[in-house]
C-alpha cells in the first residue's frame, strides 16, 4: 500500500516507470519480473553497485538517470541471453540429429564466448524447455569453466553434484548450491568427462517419466470468468509464491490468429463462442520449429488470467504456460 501510494524510494519509482507499469497498481510479480531484472542486469553484465546507487540515491533526477542505465543493461542483457539460447538450442538439435538421437537426461552445454553473468538464465529456459537438469558453462580464469545449474524436481542438484565429485575424485574443483540451483567449476579439458558423469547419475538417479514437465490446474474457467474484473482480483489476490501459486487454469479454444512478436514469443487471438468475445493470449519463448502452426483451428492452453495494459486500456489476456494442438 506504501508503494502504491509513492511512498517509497525514488530510485524504486524510477525502475517502475522505465518498466512502463504504474505505482498504483504495483503488485508483487511486478517487483519480480519487471524491477528484479532491471536491477540485477547491472550485477550480471558490468558492476551492481549501479543498482544498490539507484535504490540508495535521495535525487530523483539521479535515480531517473540510473534506472535509465539499468534498463540499457537490462536490453542488453535480453539480447547475449537471446543468442546463446538460439546457440544452445541449435547445438541441442544437432545433438538430437547425430549418433545419439535422444537428448542426454542431464544437459551440459558450452560455448567460449558465452557470458558468466547469463549462464544461469539459460540453464533455466533450456531446463523448462526440455525439462531435464541442466547446467551451462562459460569461460573463467586459469582454464577452468564456470557452470550455472538448474534442476527438475526429484533430482537433488547439489546432491547430483556431490555423488559425481565422489565417483569422480577431482572431477569437479568446486561446487556449491542447494535442490534446484548450484554453481560449480570445471577444467575446461574436462567438460566431456563431465558431461558423461553428470548424464549417468541422472540415469541414477530418474526415470523416463520425470523427464515430462507436469502442471497442476485449478480447473477449466467459465467464459464468463475470462473477464477484466476476474484478472483484476487474481491481480490483487498475491503476492503469490511457493507453497502458494497464481492459480492456473486450463481449457480448449477456438484459434482465430496467431503470431511471432519480438522474435520468440507467440501472440494468439482466442475466441469464445458463447460471448461472442475475442481474448489475447501470449506465450513466451516458444519453439519457433513448432509455432505458429497456420493448421490448427483449436488449442489447448494451459494459462494465467492477467490484466495487459496497453495505451491506457486494460483487458484481460491469458499468459500460456503451456499449449498444444487441441
Amino acid at each position: 500500500a506504501r508503494m502504491r501510494a509513492g511512498r517509497c524510494r525514488p530510485g524504486i519509482q524510477a525502475l517502475v516507470s522505465v518498466a512502463k507499469r504504474r505505482l498504483s497498481n504495483l503488485v508483487a510479480t511486478d517487483l519480480g519480473f519487471a524491477v528484479g531484472p532491471r536491477l540485477n542486469a547491472a550485477g550480471r553484465l558490468t558492476d551492481m553497485s549501479k543498482g544498490i546507487e539507484c535504490l540508495l540515491v535521495d535525487d530523483p533526477a539521479v535515480a531517473n538517470r540510473y534506472a535509465a542505465e539499468l534498463d540499457q543493461l537490462n536490453h542488453e542483457r535480453k539480447s547475449i541471453e537471446g543468442d546463446m539460447q538460439q546457440q544452445a538450442l541449435a547445438a541441442l538439435k544437432q545433438l538430437q540429429l547425430g549418433k545419439q538421437s535422444e537428448l542426454p537426461w542431464g544437459l551440459c552445454i558450452y560455448k567460449r564466448d558465452w557470458h558468466q553473468g547469463v549462464i544461469g538464465i539459460l540453464a533455466s529456459r533450456i531446463k523448462e524447455r526440455f525439462h531435464r537438469p541442466t547446467i551451462a558453462f562459460a569461460p573463467a580464469d586459469g582454464g577452468e569453466i564456470k557452470g550455472s545449474a538448474r534442476s527438475i524436481p526429484g533430482f537433488h542438484i547439489r546432491d547430483a553434484l556431490d555423488a559425481v565429485a565422489s565417483r569422480h575424485p577431482g572431477l569437479i574443483v568446486k561446487f556449491g548450491g542447494h535442490a534446484m540451483a548450484a554453481g560449480l567449476s570445471i577444467r575446461e579439458q574436462d567438460l566431456e568427462a563431465f558431461q558423461a558423469a553428470f548424464d549417468a547419475q541422472a540415469h541414477r538417479l530418474l526415470q523416463l517419466d520425470d523427464l515430462t514437465g507436469e502442471l497442476h490446474s485449478d480447473g477449466e474457467l467459465s467464459e464468463a470468468d475470462i473477464d477484466l474484473s476476474v484478472a483484476q482480483m487474481l491481480r490483487q489476490a498475491g503476492p503469490w509464491g511457493q507453497g502458494f501459486p497464481e492459480p492456473l487454469f486450463d481449457g480448449r479454444f477456438e484459434l482465430l490468429d496467431q503470431r511471432i512478436v519480438g522474435e520468440k514469443h507467440l501472440k494468439l487471438s482466442i475466441g469464445l463462442p458463447a460471448s461472442k468475445r475475442v481474448v489475447d493470449a501470449i506465450a513466451f519463448n516458444v519453439d519457433l520449429d513448432k509455432w505458429p502452426n497456420r493448421k490448427l483451428k483449436q488449442i489447448y492452453l494451459a494459462y494465467r488470467l492477467d490484466v495487459n495494459e496497453f495505451r491506457g486500456v486494460q483487458n484481460a489476456q491469458l499468459m500460456v504456460e503451456h499449449l498444444e494442438p487441441a
